[in-house]
């Protein structure tokens, strides 16, 4: 079902006119009451006439009578359409129908269509009036437990109840007979499930024009829902009321939930409860205003990051191991956006001055982050930076985790930068969020590095992720908090309590989600490790931030940006000098190219100087920070500069790849091959063959060049005897020979390899006649600017011959005196 342009009609359902027909002949007031009592009429022709007019109806037309079918039709006749119109609108799970195609709709594009989807579905909308509407009524309606994700379906399956309170009192076992595991989901759930999976299993219609994802109805729609269901100022609205002047009405009773646990804690004891022992509960009263935060909240987290567990993630680090999930850059996008607006959400907490009379909400916004998302994002941060692709796309996932690690940019108290520009410094009561997310700071930082390492930073894109990632780290006081987090964390302990929490008592269902959440630790050394071995399991192995081998790493990428500095300096050099030097011809592209048909190009070529002025100052700035977080001192980045481990020529313009020398000469480094195949360096490769056998070049006329070889093979091989005696001279005129029947490469040889001498010398071959200067465009084209700029002067053909080959003649002759008086000098 996709948005259409055509002209809006006139249009009543079916059972709406039948109804209205019926309220006239019947005696009744309302079409409503013609409903009521004709039900056997009405029931199915309403969701038959609604699939029928949504193949045949505008788009806009379509949306205007869904609005007043709810408005005029009772809970009980919209139970059987409410599930066919969420299909409708998001598409079906098997992503078969596509549905509105959210994705793709904007308002700059379809500007009609895009604000009636958008005030359809908006949380104050007609859409959400018919979700609370049989949410009033407690209706259930089944969901297939084969679309939920991976580690989910995969514990139903195993008959294990997943660990987040989302699924808790809702799995309903098959029938004989029956399709499978589902879900008995109340409105509200069944609208938000498929709403957060149209994210993943729908596939965006490709459209004449780009889509920008923060423009299109659905992003807009995220951000709505969130900001509706995440207030930073007030408490969540209340539900809408079903009908003009009606009572609002009361939500479902919440289901069973999990109390919350401290931070970093992972409740593996909830995975070996059996699905048969889903014990039911009394909801806390106290918890109804938020219990649609709640579930908006689990329903995101779950659906969009919820793909890797911890033993999926530990599989996966086998280079064999078959990707089950790969989120796309738009998801990536989404999930930044939900970050977002989590941390506006949190730190919109005010400080209680008794904890005990704390509201539900401002529980909620403590304990949200530490108890939905963060083992969850850890995981799929994992694996975006372990299995995305090494290209530009990855900024999207760098975005998210840098909005991640910086909560205080969206805090209500922000400040604004000092006068000088300098970044303000992290206030230390960001302290215990620094560290009871250790690993998403240190970790993930180390997984860059590699990532960069990997990387070509002379690419713009490339030196702008560094000095990103950089900046973050190097912020006032961030690093200090880092340090300190890992010093709690390999503090030693007497005893290790923490090791006793991975095999814990299931937590009793006796309460709502926030009824029994336990006092804060006062350990912070214990909230540290509960949190590095909450997420890694209890026999991870710690690399620190600050220790010695991410310290190597670090100095290898400050050798890396060194590098990468001196090669956009030689690119920039290089296109400086094509520039000023192209001639008429080269611009003609009958110029003279490289003879080996080898070159090179990067990023910084498409653009200009400009670019290269950026990605220099990127680089810069990158390692003046890496140099503040880590105290690189001056001497260590000269040391690094002197050991850059190539040789530079040519006044820096030339590099050979990264290589190291081995019994049979170079070997290339991991470094080099990648160099290699991005054209960022090259091995200066000659042809060093027979020239007159050499392949024909593009500037070269093939039929010319192989006639002038037949003919000078043929004058070689009939003057060869006199050839050899006339360079056997050793007078002006046997100079003058050797200089034009020799080749000069005999009289040296250069190297195959770049280090070490050559094993084998070239071949010596006899004088001989060469021609094939003669096959080249340049040559010809030369010659006939010169007969026309002699006809200008009234020079004819054969004057101006004479006079191109008298002035040939002094030419050669002048270069055969300068290289006797070369070779006489010569040792």
């Amino acid at each position: 079902m996709t948005p259409s342009r055509l002209p809006v009609s006139e249009w009543r359902p079916a059972a709406l006119r039948a109804s209205r027909w019926f309220s006239k002949t019947a005696g009744v007031d309302s079409p409503r009451e013609a409903a009521m009592a004709f039900p056997h009429f009405q029931q199915p022709s309403l969701l038959a006439n609604l699939k029928a007019d949504s193949l045949n109806k505008p788009f806009a037309q379509r949306c205007q009578d869904l609005v007043k079918v709810i408005e005029d039709f009772p809970a009980k006749d919209l139970h059987a359409v409410f599930p066919w119109l969420v299909e409708s609108v998001f598409g079906s799970l098997d992503g078969v129908l596509v549905g509105w195609n959210l994705r793709c709709l904007q308002g700059r594009v379809n500007p009609v269509e895009f604000s009636i989807a958008m005030e359809f579905l908006d949380p104050g909308g007609p859409m959400m009036k018919l979700v609370y509407k049989l949410q009033a009524e407690d209706y259930r309606f089944d969901f297939p437990v084969s679309y939920l994700p991976g580690p989910v379906k995969a514990s139903i399956q195993e008959r294990v109840l997943p660990d987040s309170p989302l699924y808790h009192n809702k799995l309903q076992f098959p029938p004989p007979g029956g399709l499978g595991l589902h879900l008995s989901l109340n409105p509200f759930e069944y609208y938000i499930f498929f709403f957060a999976l149209s994210l993943i299993t729908q596939k965006p219609l490709p459209g004449p024009l780009p889509v920008r994802t923060s423009d299109c109805a659905y992003f807009i729609l995220v951000d709505r829902y969130l900001s509706w269901f995440l207030p930073t100022e007030g408490s969540v609205l209340p539900p809408l009321a079903s009908s003009p002047g009606g009572a609002s009405p009361s939500p479902a009773p919440r289901t069973a939930a999990v109390p919350f646990a401290p931070y970093g804690l992972h409740h593996t004891s909830l995975l070996k409860r059996h699905l048969a022992h889903q014990t039911p509960v009394n909801a806390d009263p106290a918890s109804h205003e938020i219990w649609r935060s709640e579930t908006l909240l689990q329903v995101f987290v779950e659906m969009w990051l919820h793909h890797y567990s911890l033993e999926m993630y530990q599989k996966l680090q086998s280079p064999h191991a078959k990707e089950p999930f790969a989120p796309s850059e738009e998801h990536v996008l989404v999930v930044r956006l939900l970050l977002k607006r989590l941390h506006a959400f949190s730190g919109s907490l005010r400080p209680e001055p008794h904890a005990h009379a704390a509201s539900p909400l401002e529980e909620f916004k403590r304990a949200a982050i530490p108890r939905f998302v963060q083992q969850k994002l850890y995981l799929f941060l994992q694996h975006c930076f372990g299995h995305w692709p090494l290209d530009a796309s990855f900024r999207a996932v760098l975005e998210m985790w840098l909005s991640y690690l910086q909560p205080w940019r969206y805090a209500p108290e922000k400040q604004a930068p000092g006068p000088d520009a300098q970044p303000r410094a992290v206030a230390e009561k960001w302290a215990p969020f620094v560290q009871g997310n250790l690993l998403v700071y240190t970790k993930l930082f180390v997984s860059f590095l590699n990532r960069a390492l990997r990387t070509d930073l002379v690419s713009p894109k490339n030196a702008l992720m560094v000095f990103r990632v950089a900046k973050v780290f190097a912020q006032p006081h961030l690093a200090e908090m880092i340090q300190k987090g890992e010093r709690l964390f390999l503090e030693p302990e007497l005893v290790l309590p923490h090791r006793q929490h991975r095999t814990l008592a299931a937590p009793s269902f006796s309460g709502g989600l926030l009824s029994s959440w336990p006092p804060a630790a006062t350990d912070a050394s214990f909230k540290v490790k509960s949190h590095v071995y909450g997420l890694e399991g209890q026999d991870c192995k710690y690399t620190p931030l600050f220790g010695p081998e991410a310290r190597t790493l670090v100095l290898r990428l400050a050798q890396l940006i060194a590098r990468a500095q001196q090669t956009a300096k030689a690119v920039s050099d290089q296109a400086g000098e094509s520039t000023a030097g192209r001639s008429l011809l080269s611009w003609l592209r009958l110029g003279p190219t490289d003879p080996n048909g080898s070159g090179s190009a990067t990023d910084l070529d498409e653009g200009g100087q400009d670019s290269v002025r950026k990605t220099d100052e990127h680089l810069e700035k990158a390692l003046e920070y890496l140099c503040q977080i880590f105290r690189l001192s001056e001497a260590q980045l000269a040391q690094l500069t002197l050991a850059l481990g190539t040789t530079q020529d040519e006044n820096g313009k030339k590099q050979l790849p990264d290589c190291v020398v081995g019994e049979a000469g170079l070997v290339l480094t991991p470094l080099g091959r990648y160099q290699i195949i991005n054209g960022l360096r090259r091995f200066e490769i000659e042809y060093q063959g027979d020239a007159e056998l050499q392949p024909i070049r593009s500037h070269e006329i093939a039929g010319l060049v192989r006639a002038l070889f037949r003919l000078s093979s043929a004058i070689n091989r009939r003057f060869a005897g006199q050839m050899a005696t006339l360079c056997a001279r050793a007078d002006f005129l046997g100079s003058f020979s050797r200089y034009h029947l020799l080749e000069p490469a005999q009289a040296g040889w250069h190297p195959r390899s770049p280090v070490g001498p050559g094993r084998a010398a070239l071949r010596a071959r006899g004088p001989r006649l060469s021609l094939r200067l003669l096959g080249s465009y340049h040559t010809l084209l030369s010659l006939l600017l010169a007969f026309f700029t002699a006809s200008l002067f009234c020079v004819g053909p054969l004057p101006c011959a004479l006079l191109l080959a008298l002035g040939y003649l002094l030419y050669a002759v002048a270069m055969t005196l300068l290289t006797e008086r070369v070779k006489l000098h010569q040792p």
